[in-house]
């Protein structure tokens, strides 16, 4: 009888690890952090009575390029040391995401940033990128009509941010060929697309303590049973 229970007991919690397991490995594989970042900048946009910035998948994707170029340049104080050559947005970022040449409009201002860690959407804008009056003026500015965030991270570190500003007419400016379909995304992710972040990218940080500890907390309580039957 003992025996039975304890057998039923470990095959309940290995069917619990495998849950957590499949959640752990879904958390890696969906969603969009630099959509999310997006929201963030038009809810503030908004609550200063601004009008909202359409989501540009062109100037987004450009804005990934951007930070995967940069990506051995993070310094101390979420500063990235790494300025592209303008001619690169052109020559080189719009075709790599294949934006149709003729709707290449005005990029009205950018903003980068880095972090040694993951940090959330809502910690890298207030923390990370809209840190001083120069980044803050860049969020309220008025001619802004469109917003593109790119974000990238490499192994354990450093993860990058980009924010790119244009003043260009809604849905006729930064075109994707094929709506971006064309696209070979290899890691990180931008906004307006409908790809999720490469995996592993976006782990929350409680998320993965959790299932650490619920782990830990597994075994623990299987090894102190097994103790218990020996006893018996």
């Amino acid at each position: 009888m003992i025996l039975n229970k304890l057998c039923c007991l470990k095959l309940g919690c290995i069917i619990f690890c495998h849950l957590l397991l499949a959640a752990f490995v879904c958390s890696e594989d969906h969603g969009n952090p630099a959509n999310d970042l997006v929201d963030i900048i038009n809810k503030n946009r908004t609550a200063q009575k601004l009008p909202e910035l359409n989501d540009s998948p062109g100037l987004g994707c450009m804005a990934l390029q951007y930070v995967e170029l940069c990506k051995s340049n993070c310094t101390g104080n979420s500063a990235v040391n790494c300025k592209p050559p303008e001619d690169d947005f052109t020559e080189v970022f719009a075709p790599n995401c294949g934006v149709e040449l003729p709707t290449f409009g005005t990029i009205t201002g950018h903003i980068v940033g880095c972090e040694l860690k993951y940090v959330e959407p809502s910690q890298a804008f207030s923390q990370v990128l809209i840190k001083d009056n120069r980044t803050l003026s860049f969020l309220k500015n008025k001619t802004h009509t469109e917003v593109g965030v790119g974000f990238v991270g490499f192994h354990k570190g450093p993860f990058f941010w980009c924010i790119l500003f244009s003043n260009g007419q809604t849905n006729s400016t930064f075109v994707l060929e094929d709506r971006g379909q064309g696209i070979k995304q290899k890691k990180g992710c931008y906004s307006g697309s409908t790809f999720a972040c490469s995996s592993g990218q976006r782990i929350s940080v409680s998320l993965r303590n959790t299932v650490s500890f619920a782990f830990i907390g597994t075994y623990l309580f299987l090894h102190w049973h097994q103790n218990q039957f020996v006893t018996l």
